[in-house]
């Protein structure tokens, strides 16, 4: 967590996100050993809040083999208490794929995993990430989301984090739209639900269903609609987290924030 923060702060950033072991899964480092009393500290005198966990990419709630799920339940369980550990109030994860079991299914797996992990005693948010809709992965709709929510018993507990990729790639049309976009988003789960937002361009065009991030101007959304999202009134108090290519984080941060006129890679 101190590295993570050292590297926020040579962004100029002032929140970041991590993952607490390989994005893959497996045996994780002592969470005692992340040093994060002196980690908090930085971030205190830096200015550096709401920071975000990612879990591991192989959690895979929705799925119709027992090993796998028990697997991302286990995961997903521990991955909660390592956050809460750090301080961090925000896990986000990809809710899953149903592999062929059909969308029903995946939801109703998905709130299962949730209903054996939540004791509704965490201090954490854990959020589901909207996906794209490639493959057979769950969550793609807002629908499918406020579903699995609603089959949750400690829904408290739950949040959203929404991606600009993956809703554009899944056919909703934040560019032209936002506003309508987000109020749709109230409309089915409330936007006191949406706790924290992936900026990403995208490579590939509206309703392609593919998940395939871009650097910030370089795709189908473009700049300026990208402008328009991180300076949107209800995007104004929570994490705004790049995932884009190369790490070019430093640059189109100091882009985002018309700070330069163009990041290098942009000519």
């Amino acid at each position: 967590m101190l590295a993570a923060v050292e590297e926020t702060i040579s962004y100029n950033a002032n929140t970041f996100m991590i993952y607490t072991r390989s994005n893959r899964g497996g045996k994780a480092r002592p969470i005692e050993d992340f040093n994060r009393d002196e980690a908090l500290s930085i971030m205190n005198e830096h200015g550096i809040v709401d920071p975000v966990v990612h879990a591991p990419y192989l959690i895979n709630l929705a799925s119709p083999v027992p090993d796998t799920w028990e697997y991302g339940v286990e995961l997903l369980r521990e991955d909660i208490r390592r956050t809460s550990y750090l301080g961090i109030q925000y896990i986000v994860f990809h809710p899953g794929a149903h592999v062929g079991e059909g969308v029903d299914f995946g939801i109703k797996r998905i709130a299962e995993g949730l209903n054996e992990i939540l004791t509704g005693e965490e201090d954490v948010f854990v959020c589901l990430e909207t996906m794209a809709g490639d493959g057979s992965k769950v969550g793609n709709s807002f629908e499918e989301i406020a579903e699995i929510m609603s089959l949750v018993k400690h829904k408290d507990r739950l949040g959203v984090c929404a991606d600009t990729c993956h809703l554009y790639s899944y056919g909703y049309d934040i560019v032209n739209d936002f506003d309508g976009v987000m109020q749709k988003f109230d409309d089915i789960i409330g936007l006191d639900k949406l706790k924290v937002f992936h900026i990403n361009d995208s490579k590939t065009p509206f309703g392609s269903r593919k998940d395939r991030h871009e650097n910030i101007g370089l795709g189908s959304i473009g700049a300026e609609a990208m402008f328009r999202i991180v300076y949107h009134e209800l995007l104004q108090d929570m994490p705004l987290i790049l995932e884009t290519p190369e790490g070019r984080y430093k640059e189109e941060i100091a882009f985002l924030r018309k700070e330069i006129e163009r990041p290098g890679y942009m000519g």
